[in-house]
C-alpha cells in the first residue's frame, strides 16, 4: 500500500468537478434515502443501480457511444423496467419485498457478468460500474446531472405526498440511473443509506441538514485523502462517509451538543 503523500495531486481542476458530482448525488439521495429507510427497502438502490448498469453494459456491447444518448436511454429504460417490476412485487408480496430486491440485485449482477464475459476489458468495466470514475466526470455529465437533480428535487418536495408507489419508484430509478454513471454502485448506496441511517434519530429540517453535512464532509475528506495517497477514489469516499457517520452521530443524538437548531415545527 502506497503511504507517500502526493501533494501535487490536490488539483482543484480534478477534485472540484468530482466534489460537485458528489454534491449533486447527495442532493437527491439524502431525501430519497430517508424514504427508503422508512419503507424498509434498503437494498433497492443496489438493485436499481445494477439494473441500470446492465443497460449500460448492453449498450456498450452493441458498440454505442459510452456517453451518447442511446446509452442513457438504455440505462434509464432498464432502470424503469426494474422500478415497474418492484412496484408490482411490493403490491403483490409486500412482506418479502426486501428479499425480492436482493434477488433482483443478484440476478442483474449475474447478467452483467455474463454480458462482459467475452469482453477483454470486462474487468475494468465491472470495476467502473462498482466504484465509479468520479475523478473523471465531464462538464457535460455534470450539466445533465444538475438539470435532472433540479427536476427530481422539485417533484419530490412539491409532489411527495401525491407521487404514490409508482411515482416513488420511477423518480428513484431516474435519480439512481444518473448517479451510478457518475460515482458507481458503492457510492450510490453509501450516499443513499449512511446519511439517512446516521441521522435517523433526528426529525424534519434538522435531519436533512445533518445528513447533507455528513455526506458533503465525507466526499470532501474522501477525495482529499484519495488524492494525497493515490488510492481508489470511490472506495476511499465510501470509507470516509462510513467512518465520519458514527463520529458525528454522537453529537446529533445529544441535545446539549447539537449545533443544528431544530426548525421542523
Amino acid at each position: 500500500m502506497n503511504l507517500i503523500l502526493h501533494w501535487h495531486s490536490l488539483n482543484l481542476s480534478i477534485l472540484g468537478p468530482a466534489m460537485i458530482a458528489g454534491l449533486l448525488v447527495l442532493a437527491t439521495h439524502v431525501p430519497l434515502g430517508i424514504q427508503v429507510l422508512q419503507r424498509s427497502i434498503v437494498f433497492i438502490d443496489l438493485a436499481i443501480a445494477q439494473i441500470a448498469g446492465v443497460g449500460v453494459i448492453t449498450a456498450d456491447a452493441m458498440g454505442w457511444e459510452p456517453e451518447g444518448l442511446a446509452v442513457q436511454i438504455a440505462a434509464i429504460s432498464a432502470a424503469l423496467l426494474g422500478a415497474i417490476l418492484l412496484t408490482w412485487t411490493e403490491k403483490r408480496w409486500p412482506a418479502v419485498q426486501e428479499a425480492l430486491i436482493g434477488v433482483l440485485f443478484v440476478l442483474a449482477s449475474c447478467v452483467g457478468i455474463l454480458l462482459l464475459a467475452g469482453n477483454p476489458h470486462g474487468g475494468e468495466h465491472l470495476k467502473d460500474l462498482l466504484i465509479g470514475q468520479i475523478l473523471w466526470v465531464s462538464a457535460t455529465q455534470l450539466q445533465a446531472m444538475a438539470v435532472l437533480t433540479v427536476v427530481v428535487l422539485a417533484l419530490w418536495f412539491l409532489l411527495a405526498k401525491k407521487l404514490g408507489r409508482v411515482g416513488f419508484y420511477v423518480l428513484f430509478a431516474l435519480a439512481v440511473t444518473a448517479s451510478v454513471q457518475l460515482v458507481g454502485v458503492y457510492l450510490v448506496f453509501t450516499s443513499l443509506i449512511v446519511p439517512a441511517l446516521v441521522t435517523r434519530h433526528l426529525q424534519g429540517r434538522r435531519r436533512l441538514i445533518a445528513a447533507y453535512a455528513l455526506g458533503a464532509f465525507g466526499y470532501a475528506l474522501g477525495l482529499t485523502v484519495s488524492a494525497l495517497m493515490d488510492w481508489p477514489t470511490g472506495a476511499v469516499v465510501v470509507l470516509a462517509i462510513a467512518i465520519i457517520g458514527p463520529m458525528m452521530a454522537g453529537l446529533w443524538q445529544n441535545p446539549t451538543q447539537a449545533i443544528i437548531p431544530d426548525k421542523s415545527n
